[in-house]
């Protein structure tokens, strides 16, 4: 998808120098995927509520999708 957009200089730059994206268009792609991610993340910690994630593992996970 084609789309014209203002953003601002100093943003775009940064976001390409701590991503290493070698153009605008990865960048952008990369701080996208990475801001999705991210909602994501929080509402998963959402989810699960008062659990500390830190101390469940993968399976303790799976085993907790699996009980619903």
């Amino acid at each position: 998808m084609r789309t014209t957009l203002e953003i601002d200089e100093k943003l775009i730059q940064e976001i390409i120098k701590i991503s290493r994206a070698k153009t605008m268009k990865s960048a952008i792609v990369i701080a996208l995927t990475e801001y999705l991610k991210n909602k994501r993340r929080q509402e998963l910690k959402n989810m699960i509520g008062a659990y500390d994630a830190l101390d469940l593992s993968l399976k303790d996970l799976e085993k907790m999708r699996d009980e619903e």
